[in-house]
This record gives structure tokens, sequence and C-alpha cells, in this order.
């Protein structure tokens, strides 16, 4: 695994060397933010500008989430995912502690409730360790309903390192750091296509031409589409999954004290719904996971026709259909059927009841797919002369940003002074 980390004794030569050098990052998410705040924390004196099509930064992933604080039990040891997620959680928790941001480090317990989710649950606990995750625990039924008394389970891993935060907060205090370093953010400028004529690119967005030396491309649900109008092939798509959640109502927020997650089932890349207690009160339900008809498909009602088209109309997302069919169906019919989502939350807590939820939000989840219908399961960048793509960033990106942002950073101010 390649070194995250710049050796700072190379810096000032490194600085004087990059004097001039303009970076711009497309895209303000969290991903993005954390990238310009390391280019600056890495070389002050790098020209940074980040360009946002929304009116504000972090409008879609960065917001749209379940707020979570993800420690990295379940990434598979040694990939980047893994080391950057744990790395993450503990940048991202002394952010939130300089900026005084909310936040709570209140834990999380991932139950088994079959013979079956034990052995995995044992698998995950193996994963969590060699990870590198402080603390971990193997509890019993007695020790789990200690810690959640309304949870069912045959046993549990407590996670006491995971946690919830107000990432909207973070994303404010992030574009607050950097105006005050001198990063230019520009909002409301869409790239509609990046032209590069030597060294130089040019970016057409709808607020304008912006020149760059070097662009970062952290477009998130369109960066696949991003990386394409600067000369990329798609080799991977972005399909984008709406996760949908319900909120427990008042009265049943005793239910829930922290975090209750399921085990995930390896024949599925996604966690399955979850009880999380929110930051800023009351306790999620969810999220399930459908494809959206628009990558910004926040409503099942919501169709982009063209965003849909190129979809359905890629190969992998129909292989991916086939290979997961039984599973993807019962996530459609758990989004038409507030009964058969209820039941699902059962199996972790049976004393919530249907007239317990009520709607919550909704999110959507950049996920890039291979033509054969694989997920691409480990975040991916794809560098070129001038420019480097991040096309997959799915959780735990919020939590991560930090340490991702110094990986981008690392790399490309590594590839300017050679």
């Amino acid at each position: 695994m390649e070194s995250m980390m710049l050796d700072r004794s190379r810096l000032p030569a490194m600085q004087a060397r990059r004097r001039g050098v303009r970076f711009a990052i497309i895209g303000g998410g969290l991903i993005g933010l954390a990238s310009a705040l390391e280019l600056k924390r890495l070389s002050p004196e790098a020209d940074v500008q980040l360009l946002e099509k929304e009116a504000g930064v972090g409008r879609h992933q960065s917001t749209h989430n379940s707020g979570v604080l993800h420690a990295g039990l379940y990434y598979k040891p040694g990939s980047l995912k893994a080391q950057l997620a744990v790395q993450g959680i503990r940048r991202m928790v002394a952010f939130c502690e300089e900026q005084g941001i909310s936040h709570e480090v209140c834990g999380k317990l991932v139950v088994a409730t079959t013979a079956e989710e034990m052995v995995r649950l044992r698998t995950l606990l193996s994963r969590g360790e060699q990870n590198g995750l402080r603390g971990l625990r193997w509890l019993e039924r007695d020790a789990l309903r200690e810690i959640e008394p309304h949870a069912a389970g045959l046993a549990a891993v407590h996670v006491p390192e995971e946690g919830i935060v107000d990432y909207r907060a973070v994303c404010g205090a992030m574009q607050h750091v950097l105006l005050a370093q001198g990063v230019t953010i520009t909002t409301s400028a869409e790239v509609q296509q990046s032209r590069r004529n030597g060294n130089q690119w040019t970016l057409e967005t709808t607020a304008g031409d912006f020149q760059s030396d070097f662009i970062i491309n952290c477009a998130g649900l369109h960066s696949d589409r991003v990386a394409e109008s600067a000369g990329e092939t798609r080799d991977a798509r972005i399909v984008p999954f709406r996760g949908e959640y319900f909120k427990l109502r008042a009265s049943a927020h005793h239910l829930v004290r922290h975090l209750i997650y399921p085990v995930p089932d390896p024949g599925f890349p996604f966690l399955g719904v979850h009880f999380t207690r929110m930051i800023t009160g009351g306790v999620e339900a969810g999220p399930n996971a459908v494809l959206a008809l628009a990558r910004e498909g926040y409503s099942k009602w919501t169709i982009n026709p063209g965003e849909l088209f190129d979809a359905i109309g890629y190969p992998g997302l129909w292989n991916f259909m086939r290979q997961h069919r039984a599973m993807a169906w019962d996530e459609v019919v758990r989004s038409f059927s507030k009964q058969k989502f209820c039941e699902s939350l059962q199996r972790l807590v049976p004393e919530v009841q249907l007239a317990d939820l009520e709607p919550g939000g909704c999110g959507v989840r950049a996920q890039a797919m291979l033509p054969d219908g694989t997920l691409v399961q480990d975040f991916h960048f794809v560098e070129r002369a001038g420019a480097l793509h991040v096309l997959n960033a799915p959780s735990p990106g919020a939590t991560a940003s930090l340490a991702i942002g110094e990986h981008i950073a690392s790399k490309v101010l590594s590839r300017v002074v050679k």
C-alpha cells in the first residue's frame, strides 16, 4: 500500500516549484472540500479554486445520508477503503472537536439474528481487528441487551468508535476555513466541457469559462460524466441507488439508544436497513436501496429521461439485476410497502410497530458499476496528465473525506513536482 503521507521536509522546495500552478476542483461535496483543505495544508502556496454546480456546497450525498461516522468494520483488510476509513473517522472527529461541530461517538452494534449471520459476524469482527479498530467487543445476547435493551439477536459486535455527526455543519466549516485560506469557491458553476490545450485546461461552466493547470474531479453522482467531458471513456459507470428512510415517532425513541445494524448479506453490496440515532434528535430507520430514476432522484416520482436511459441502456445494470434478482425485487417491494419495511426493522427491534414509522428523508448513492454487473467496492481513482478523477467514493466517503482528501492531494502534489 502506498504511503499516505508526504515527506514534510520536501515541502518548501515543492511549494516553490508549484507557485503559479492552478488547481481546479470540480464538485463541492465533502470530498471536494476536503481535497481543497488538504491541498492548502500540504502546500499553502497552492492556487486552488473549487467549482460547484449547485447554489451551495454539500447539497447531495454529503448531506443526504444517515449522518453516521463509520469506523471501517466491513472493509477488506489492506484495501484503500479500509485504510482511509480508519484514518478518516479519527480525523473527522478531531476536525469536529476543533470546529465545535455537533457529534457524538456513541458506538454501534452489528447484530446477528441467525446462526448463519453469527458466522459472518465473526468474520466482521476479525476484519475490524485487522483494520486497527479500537475496543471491538463480541457480545452474547445478555451483554447485547445491556447496551440495547430492545434489540433482538443471538450476538453482536460492539464498535465503540462509531458515532453520529452533523455533516451539513461539517461542510459549512470546511467552506469557512477554505475561504479564509484564500480558496475561490464558485457556486452555480456546472462543468459542461473540459478541454485541454497543451498543459492548460479550459473548463466551460454555467458560470463562464475557467482556466486551470490541473483538474480534480470530485463530482460524485456525475463524476463519470465529468470525466467523459475531459476525454475519458466510461469503463465504469455511475448507477444511482436511492435510499429511503422512515423516522420513529417520538413515543418509540426509547427503543433505540445508539446505532443498531444488521449483519450485511455478502451477496448484496448494501448494509441493509438499520436504526440510527440522529445528531439533531430522533431516530432514523433505513435505508433500502432501489434504482433511482434520476441521479438526483430523491423521490420515486423524480425522473430524468436522459439519466434513466443512460442507466437502463447500460449492460452492467442488467447483469447486476440478473445476479441479484431476488434481493433487488425485495428492495423494490420494500420501497412501496411500509409493512414490508417494518418487518425488516422488526428483525432488529421486534417492538417497532407500523404506527411507529413516519416518513423520513431520502438519499442517492453514486455507485460505480462495471459492464459485467460488478459493483466497484473500493475507492477508485483514475490519473491522467493534468487530471485526477474520483470515480468511486461511496460509504464511508463522508466519514473518510479528510483522509481521502489527503490521499488525493498527496497524489496530485507528487506529480506536479516531477
